[in-house]
């Protein structure tokens, strides 16, 4: 008795997936482009008489400035994000460099004890301010 009522349930549990299967299938429909309904316009031709130029992108520099606490950014802010964080940014106020520093250890969680914090604070204030930032 035990064994037709768990071959039963395993019966339907198949037909179960299988009906799923089914459906799916069905309801995922198969498109050709001339059911779409919108036709998009064919690209145009370009011409071969062109000159085509894309000039360079301008890519911030990965390198962080160096001096004296850029050892422990490199080792506490590149946990979470990459050096290029720091050096894409806009030159950023004092006031800011410490307000983020500070988000990154209170809201987030970055662990960094107070007089690490002190030294990061203070690299990204002499090298990352428009001040004192080196182009």
């Amino acid at each position: 008795m035990k064994n037709k009522a768990v071959a039963i349930i395993v019966a339907a549990f198949a037909m179960a997936i299988t009906a799923g299967i089914v459906y799916a299938d069905l309801k995922k429909g198969y498109y050709a482009p001339d059911q779409l309904g919108v036709q998009q316009a064919a690209p145009a031709a370009l011409s071969t008489d062109s000159d085509y130029q894309v000039s360079a992108y301008a890519v911030p520099t990965l390198e962080l400035a160096p001096g004296d606490g850029r050892q422990d950014v490199q080792i506490y802010c590149n946990i979470c994000h990459s050096p290029r964080y720091i050096t894409m940014q806009p030159p950023l106020p004092a006031a800011t460099w410490e307000e983020e520093v500070n988000k990154m250890n209170k809201a987030y969680g970055a662990g960094i004890s107070e007089d690490t914090t002190r030294k990061i604070i203070a690299y990204l204030q002499n090298h990352y301010t428009p001040e004192t930032r080196k182009q």
